[in-house]
């Protein structure tokens, strides 16, 4: 049975996941904060500014405000930037049933706070129905219905079926999984190593380089979720091992490009500016720095990109601090 949808930010990822689910026969209306955008998408029936070339169908309508979007929906989808979610719930709280499901497909971790964007939504309505879909999925080639494959994660089992079901198309392949906490950290996790990825391709570095850059990232990325309590298998998965290599990997990854430019000798503020849209990574360093911690979690990797980020020293200082380390055991993960 088709579903009536809101689509809560209209971005490159909101805008995708409202092409695919309007497109299987889902009635779709999407809202973003910035009215200007909304009417450029209503005008020209399709997102120029972030996916272009890509047209809506008629069952994906815009919204003039976020009470029309989501009046009498069954589902509310948030593709709001994770530092913003906090402020896209909060706008949205008046207007939410409790049969309403609400989806989160924003990856990263709420600075100052540091909390997962689930742990905001809880802290709001505590009993919210809620899941967050995540994996290697660039917008891009969602839009263009090319095959991907996600992950629908909640606490409750059979929300997270409901979510599959709705979302699953001929190229779009949808996986259940009850560890909110690991699908979380994953997905925001990623796009640290992704700047490391980055910085080592705009040094000059080879295959090798961010072959290790990866695999220990991923060691570092399990080290900490197993301490906030998800399960260790997940990062193994779709929204871990997944979306690292889809994050480090392509030149659609906004973290990658922007790492890129920071190894080629760019300030980090001028490389944000010149990727030209949000590099969640940037904050997400910050947050899980801090984080690891409070939890007393080794983390060198992110370490060494914290600072970098901040300036307090170059990329070539962070390999030679990351390589002349003290010697390890490979599989000493929790120590």
């Amino acid at each position: 049975m088709f579903k009536k949808i809101a689509v809560i930010g209209a971005g490159s990822w909101g805008t995708a996941l409202a092409i695919s689910l309007s497109n299987k026969g889902h009635n779709v209306k999407i809202w973003d904060i910035n009215e200007e955008h909304i009417k450029e998408l209503e005008e020209n029936r399709e997102n120029k500014r972030y996916l272009p070339g890509i047209k809506f169908c008629d069952n994906l309508r815009t919204a003039e405000n976020i009470q029309e979007a989501i009046k009498d929906v069954d589902i509310v989808l948030f593709s709001a930037p994770a530092q913003h979610f906090r402020n896209a719930f909060e706008n949205a709280l008046p207007y939410l049933k409790p049969e309403m499901v609400l989806i989160n497909v924003a990856k990263g971790i709420e600075q100052k706070t540091l909390m997962r964007l689930s742990e905001i939504a809880f802290e709001k309505l505590p009993d919210a129905k809620y899941v967050v879909l995540s994996g290697p999925s660039h917008a891009e080639e969602v839009g263009l219905a090319m095959p991907t494959t996600v992950v629908s994660a909640s606490n409750d089992l059979k929300l997270a079926e409901y979510i599959q079901d709705v979302f699953m198309t001929e190229r779009l392949r949808v996986y259940t999984n009850l560890d909110v906490i690991g699908v979380e950290l994953g997905g925001a996790l990623k796009n640290i190593i992704a700047l490391g990825a980055g910085i080592s391709d705009g040094m000059g570095f080879g295959d090798n380089a961010k072959a290790a850059m990866m695999t220990r990232g991923i060691t570092e990325i399990s080290r900490l979720g197993v301490k906030l309590g998800a399960k260790i298998e997940t990062f193994s998965g779709l929204s871990g091992l997944g979306d690292l290599i889809v994050t480090c990997t392509s030149m659609h990854s906004r973290n990658r490009r922007c790492g890129i430019m920071i190894g080629e000798g760019k300030k980090p503020k001028d490389a944000i500016k010149e990727v030209g849209m949000v590099v969640e990574g940037m904050f997400t360093t910050e947050a899980a720095y801090e984080l690891a911690k409070k939890a007393g979690v080794e983390m060198p990797i992110t370490e060494c990109i914290y600072n970098v980020i901040n300036e307090k020293i170059d990329a070539k200082e962070a390999v030679n601090n990351l390589m002349t380390r003290q010697k390890k055991h490979e599989t000493e993960i929790f120590f």
